[in-house]
């Protein structure tokens, strides 16, 4: 089932009709009556019509496309968000679950080490992969 918005309708692999209709077989006027002016006219007309509503179409599938990672970007931007939050939840989590053994100042200062030493250790890597990464292109 098919329940798009006009937007989608327009982008078909279906001809567009053309700005004048050929001549079809057994019509009172022969081609050979039409003057090369009128053919060069009428290819004329055609090419323009068919370049508009390519312009158009494209225009239409710039905007799709525009919409659509903009609307990536806030759902990425809010999950990021969410990651944070529930990272910084975990952590005060930790701090209260730490408490009773350690005392709150010192439970703080475990998680805040802790925190610190993973930051530290994936610090390094991202600065290994980059020196991977210079020596893999360098001339």
């Amino acid at each position: 089932m098919h329940s798009g918005s006009g937007a989608e309708d327009f982008l078909t692999q279906e001809p567009a009709e053309t700005a004048v209709t050929p001549q079809a077989e057994g019509q009172d006027r022969v081609a050979s009556d039409e003057s090369v002016r009128d053919v060069f006219a009428r290819l004329y007309a055609d090419g323009r019509a068919y370049a508009t509503a390519e312009a158009e179409r494209q225009k239409l599938r710039a905007g799709l496309v525009g919409s659509a990672v903009r609307d990536a970007a806030i759902f990425a931007g809010v999950a990021i968000m969410l990651v944070f939050a529930a990272l910084v939840a975990f952590l005060i989590g930790l701090i209260i679950a730490l408490a009773p053994q350690l005392g709150p100042l010192w439970a703080t200062f475990a998680v805040l080490g802790a925190s610190l030493l993973v930051a530290l250790v994936l610090l390094l890597l991202a600065k290994a992969r980059i020196g991977r990464m210079k020596k893999a292109i360098a001339p």
